[in-house]
């Protein structure tokens, strides 16, 4: 007996699943497609459409299996498809679409004093449980006559690319860092990040208080204790 086409992946033109297509060009490059990879430039045009279709099939048997009647539970009836949304275009957004469009200025006043962006609010979800993440970021830069200059609201955008993935938060600020720091090419570079994680309020220990505080520094900020007190300081919390 066939399976009915709410719970069929979503098939290329050769009867084969989008999400097996764009897998198999990801592995013949050699490349790594962990949770908080960005894999845009793998997926063609149009792909994506159907692999929200692919999800939303197998979140349709994922409630079965969970013994949720979407058939006749009007409430539920279409949250395969809304599931399969929220991951793939919202949530999980940062894995499947390319960077965004960031302007850069040449520093042509030769600012070299400290800058600080934030708090920039961000929403993740962590890798082990796909629960919320929810916090706030603070960058601090220490910019040269060489760095690129970019406009405050492009380190939020840069940021909620990054964060749009299933993340784990140590390995979030590195991959802000990394991005920012290519970019720019600051003398110095500092970022703090605090968060709650619903894994631990939501379910587990159920603790709705705690938060995860972590930083990275590079550059000037790691060498100058001064500077990173500085920077640390003019942080609100």
């Amino acid at each position: 007996m066939n399976p009915p086409d709410a719970m069929r992946p979503a098939e290329t033109e050769e009867g084969t699943p989008v999400s097996v297509k764009i897998r198999e060009r990801i592995q013949a490059a050699r490349k790594r497609f962990n949770a908080n990879d960005n894999i845009a430039e793998f997926i063609q045009p149009g792909e994506l459409e159907k692999l929200l279709d692919e999800v939303a099939g197998k979140m349709e048997g994922v409630l079965d299996s969970l013994v949720i009647d979407t058939a006749r539970d009007h409430n539920t009836a279409d949250t395969a498809r809304r599931v399969a949304k929220m991951y793939v275009n919202e949530v999980f957004r940062g894995r499947y679409v390319a960077a965004p469009t960031i302007t850069e200025f040449p520093n042509a006043e030769h600012l070299n004093e400290l800058m600080i962006v934030g708090p920039i609010t961000v929403r993740s979800a962590c890798s082990h449980h796909f629960c919320p993440v929810i916090g706030k970021i603070w960058i601090g830069v220490l910019p040269n006559e060489r760095t690129n200059v970019i406009g405050l609201s492009k380190y939020a955008r840069i940021a909620e690319w990054i964060m749009n993935r299933p993340q784990i938060q140590e390995e979030a600020v590195v991959q802000l860092a990394d991005l920012i720091q290519n970019k720019t090419q600051p003398d110095g570079l500092a970022i703090v990040m605090e968060a709650s994680h619903y894994c631990m309020a939501w379910r587990g220990v159920k603790d709705m208080d705690s938060k995860m505080i972590n930083s990275v520094m590079r550059g000037a900020f790691l060498k100058d204790a001064n500077l990173r007190r500085e920077f640390l300081s003019l942080i609100p919390r």
